[in-house]
């Protein structure tokens, strides 16, 4: 299968791209730079040049493809304006996408988050959130999964809150840059709260699975570790850093504190029992031991 790409050059991506690739498949791959350009190329990847917001590059490369693989976001969580321009680019992006699709019965992958339920481990049945600070990607991934109907194979792999490599990757490495930046591995509140994780090369398993097998109008959930305490990741980081460990306001984390105070386990059960998905690679606390003071 032709698989187009978007993010093929970052931790997760870059991940994909090694499991498409190794697994026979070939891969035209998003690029908005020089640099990303020679890494795909690197990777065994066809680079096409453009951006996010390069709706027509997308639609070309969509239509040159028998699959699509979105991953490509901003992360710019420094302020609210910040996170809200990422997303409503992100939200045009997918859509552009989707509609190339339309009619072809080709897979669409695309990506959110693994859902909050309060009170419990949140499931693959649960729906993502539609409001709050990334609201705005719940209600595009709904929007593409509801393409189902309209001869589009779509599905969505839901990250749990850390995807990880040698002990670099999401809100945990976020914590880990802040500790450096600080002198504090800080966690909010009492650090009970859980969240999920994954290993990114056991992610791109996943996608792969979802892109080869996965019905239309579905989602998975891509979590090795159901739910660490926020405070242990902390212990982990401090110690590796050689920094005191702290609890520290959530203001610490921007736009993200509410998300960052929030317990958020995550069950990946029927992901596993339906496409066959097994993590093998190192979980969240013995790949920080990784992190290089």
């Amino acid at each position: 299968m032709r698989v187009f790409v978007t993010g093929g050059t970052g931790l997760i991506g870059s991940a994909v791209v090694a499991e498409l690739i190794g697994n026979g498949h070939t891969v035209l791959a998003l690029a908005r730079s020089d640099a990303s350009a020679r890494a795909a190329e690197a990777a065994g990847a066809e680079p096409l040049r453009g951006g996010l917001a390069d709706l027509d590059v997308l639609r070309a490369g969509a239509a040159q493809a028998d699959g699509v693989i979105h991953l490509a976001f901003s992360n710019d969580f420094s302020s609210p304006d910040a996170l809200t321009k990422a997303v409503t680019e992100e939200s045009a992006a997918m859509a552009a996408l989707g509609e190339e699709l339309v009619g072809s019965d080709r897979p669409f992958v695309t990506v959110s988050g693994t859902p909050y339920v309060p009170g419990r481990v949140s499931t693959e049945a649960d729906p993502v959130p539609t409001d709050g600070p990334v609201g705005g990607r719940g209600r595009a991934v709904t929007r593409v999964l509801e393409l189902a109907s309209r001869g589009v194979r779509s599905t969505a792999v839901r990250l749990p809150r850390t995807v990880h490599n040698q002990g670099n990757g999401g809100f945990a490495g976020m914590l880990t840059g802040i500790a450096r930046q600080t002198g504090v591995s800080g966690y909010p509140g009492d650090g009970a709260q859980r969240w999920p994780a994954v290993h990114a090369l056991d992610a791109a398993v996943l996608f792969r699975l979802a892109l080869e097998q996965a019905p239309a109008g579905s989602a998975w959930h891509a979590v090795d570790d159901e739910g660490d305490a926020v405070r242990d990741i902390a212990s982990v980081i401090g110690r590796r850093l050689g920094l005191p460990v702290e609890s520290v306001p959530s203001e610490t984390y921007g736009p993200l504190g509410p998300i960052f105070a929030t317990d958020q386990p995550s069950s990946s059960a029927h992901t596993r029992q339906t496409l066959g998905w097994e993590p093998k690679r190192p979980r969240l606390l013995e790949d920080l031991e990784n992190i290089q003071p």
